[in-house]
């Protein structure tokens, strides 16, 4: 049900005869919020409230975040809420489902939130979380949070517009650990 964190600055340029041309395309990753909201500008935050913490959500999810609007869809079954009431989370109903967030709106050239694990009844569990996000330029970044907690950040900005960021969780030896995100972050490059 977890899936938060992992930042990694992934950046191609290309050149012609020797002579440097402008970057073809570029994906930076910051792991830290202050330095992606450096980075970036209009952000717009999906907290997830109201999210049902009880019952199963039907995978895609049409969504907003402030003035951008995307869509979550999980690989094999449903979405199931996580966290608590009054900081739920968005979680999936398989451990072993990727969360594929895309069809963002407004020009979003920015990615970023928590990503973390949880368990078989929707509470924090520590564990590795794997994230790769795309952009329209044909460039990719992937990150893995090793340990990520709740309070664990990733954000990817990108010289294009995202296209798309997949979360999956790195299954430990023994259990399951549940892909789970929490105030999913939208914007601009700065």
């Amino acid at each position: 049900m977890s899936a938060r964190f992992a930042a990694l600055p992934v950046l191609v340029i290309g050149a012609l005869a020797g002579a440097s041309a402008p970057a073809h395309a570029a994906i930076t990753v910051f792991d830290t919020q202050p330095a992606f909201a450096a980075a970036s500008s209009a952000p717009g935050v999906d907290a997830y409230t109201g999210f049902p913490l009880t019952t199963a959500t039907p995978s895609p999810i049409n969504r907003a975040a402030g003035p951008y609007t995307y869509t979550g869809a999980v690989t094999t079954t449903t979405f199931f809420g996580a966290g608590t009431a009054a900081d739920p989370w968005l979680s999936t109903n398989t451990a072993t489902d990727t969360i594929t967030f895309n069809n963002f709106g407004g020009g979003a050239a920015a990615v970023g939130g928590n990503f973390f694990g949880s368990n078989v009844s929707g509470v924090f569990a520590s564990g590795n979380i794997t994230l790769v996000a795309s952009d329209s330029l044909g460039a990719t970044a992937t990150r893995t949070i090793t340990g990520a907690t709740v309070s664990s950040f990733l954000g990817f900005v990108s010289t294009g517009t995202i296209t798309s960021l997949t979360v999956t969780t790195v299954q430990p030896a023994s259990g399951f650990l549940w892909p789970t995100v929490d105030n999913f972050t939208l914007g601009l490059r700065a």
